[in-house]
């Protein structure tokens, strides 16, 4: 559950001889301490990010993610979220492993699984929302009253649009934030606080002229520059969605299990990224470079067993096998990946059958493209 400490939200004329612009400098360094890579600091008004937001529902862009549309303007309004709130506290923090098997390496093995590096090792929502915690526990202990609540994917927040009113980056044109001397590959979290700190200015845009993340996304998902359309992204089809993955999508899908990297990849800021020196970052269970038949062989119980404390535990285990079920269609031709997929010709789930079903027949077509 989120932290939250019920304390009376106070007054800027109630915090006595409080010296905001020292606390703001500390609260960063103290944020570093914790294993943050930045922390920054934004009001609580966020007018722009709600017309775009609008605008993106309106066209129906986020296809089943149902969420984005409940909660009225608690998303947008963070006064509405949590009343009282004066300033919210983003961080970021870097998350690719040092020792992971390289991305693009494992993108051209038609054998073995993509999986998203951020969901490698342990589940980032755990890890991140105990430092927001630390940190909210030092501003406190450094005898600063505050009404606050710690935020990690955790309620209808905007993480990207205030980390970059934060200053901490700016949302490219793939719509994840950049920063230019860290790129991309980090995550974020957020404390709402009533603290009236003072505010950090935010970054400009430096994509440029710049469209490598439109020209390589699989899917084209990335319909427009800054515009996303959830509809067509492999993260939201192995991730989120829990029905079949649309026929059209499977095979520019290859062999990505869950989620995609591939505009981060290719982002000429990414140069600057830096490796994680967070252990529990470190990939578990060989997942940075795994065989496909091999994670298909998983019974539920080692899916569960491997999977503890992970990201990867978001589709749930029909979601896992019909994700790799699909990767296997797209696999070069092997007695192994054909044994494999036969093994769940028939198993219980209409969703996994349907997706091994598809898979054969992309083997059979190979093998006899006349169909007969």
């Amino acid at each position: 559950m989120p932290a939250i400490i019920l304390i009376p939200f106070l007054t800027p004329d109630e915090y006595g001889p409080l010296d905001l612009q020292q606390l703001a400098a500390q609260i960063k360094v103290w944020g570093r301490e914790l294993g943050f890579q930045q922390i920054g600091i934004a009001g609580s008004t966020l007018a722009d990010a709600e017309v775009r937001l609008d605008e993106w529902l309106a066209r129906g862009l986020h296809g089943d993610l149902d969420y984005m549309t409940r909660h009225g303007r608690k998303r947008t309004r963070p006064t509405a979220l949590l009343p009282g709130t004066s300033r919210i506290i983003s961080a970021r923090m870097d998350y690719l492993p040092a020792g992971a098997a390289p991305a693009a390496a494992v993108l051209a093995d038609g054998e073995r699984a993509y999986i998203a590096r951020y969901a490698l090792g342990r589940d980032y929502h755990k890890l991140l929302r105990h430092r927001l915690q630390r940190l909210a526990d030092r501003i406190t202990g450094a005898g600063t009253a505050h009404g606050y609540r710690v935020f990690v994917d955790s309620a209808p927040v905007l993480e990207k649009p205030i980390a970059a009113a934060a200053g901490l980056g700016w949302q490219g044109k793939h719509t994840n934030l950049i920063n230019r001397q860290a790129g991309s590959w980090f995550l974020l979290g957020e404390i709402y606080t009533d603290l009236p700190l003072p505010v950090d200015e935010p970054v400009t845009d430096h994509c440029g002229s710049c469209q490598a993340c439109l020209d390589v996304c699989p899917t084209q998902a990335i319909i427009a520059p800054y515009v996303l359309d959830a509809r067509r992204c492999i993260s939201y089809f192995t991730i989120e969605s829990r029905g079949p993955i649309p026929v059209e999508f499977r095979a520019a899908m290859g062999n990505r299990i869950f989620g995609c990297d591939d505009c981060q990849i290719v982002c000429p800021w990414n140069k600057y990224a830096r490796a994680t020196t967070e252990p529990d970052f470190a990939p578990r269970h060989g997942l940075d470079s795994p065989q496909l038949t091999a994670l298909f062989a998983w019974s539920e119980q080692e899916w569960s067993e491997r999977t503890l404390g992970s990201a990867l535990r978001r589709p749930g285990y029909l979601g896992w096998l019909r994700n790799i079920a699909v990767a296997l269609g797209n696999a070069p031709s092997s007695p192994s990946v054909l044994a494999g997929l036969r093994g769940r010709a028939s198993h219980m789930s209409d969703l996994v059958r349907e997706h091994v079903a598809w898979a054969l027949k992309q083997h059979q077509s190979r093998r006899d493209p006349t169909g007969n």
